[in-house]
């Protein structure tokens, strides 16, 4: 038995599958979750070494921070909901918070 299906119609299909998933899950959020968003972002550094001729070893003397820590562009919550822009983060944690207060 062979599969005649259209790969990019079936790629194409479980993408509206998942995105319709993701943003049920953003709109509806569990009532019975924590609704925390959090978000991963990264600081960059120089990093200035000094060697040392008697132990042949490279040591650090001085880090200077060389950017501002930035919002992530993705966020996720603490219930599970991840990829989130900050706006899909907005609207979920109030559609949790308007869950709450009925």
């Amino acid at each position: 038995m062979t599969d005649d299906r259209d790969p990019e119609a079936s790629l194409q299909e479980w993408k509206e599958t998942m995105q319709a998933e993701h943003d049920d899950a953003i709109a509806n959020p569990d009532p019975d979750e924590d609704h925390r968003i959090e978000g991963v972002t990264q600081v960059n550094y120089r990093v200035y070494f000094a060697y040392d001729a008697d132990s042949d070893e490279l040591e650090r003397t001085e880090r200077e921070q060389v950017d501002e820590v930035r919002d992530p562009e993705l966020l996720a919550c603490a219930c599970g909901v991840r990829g989130m822009t900050p706006e899909e983060a907005r609207q979920h944690v109030a559609a949790a918070h308007e869950g709450n207060d009925g």
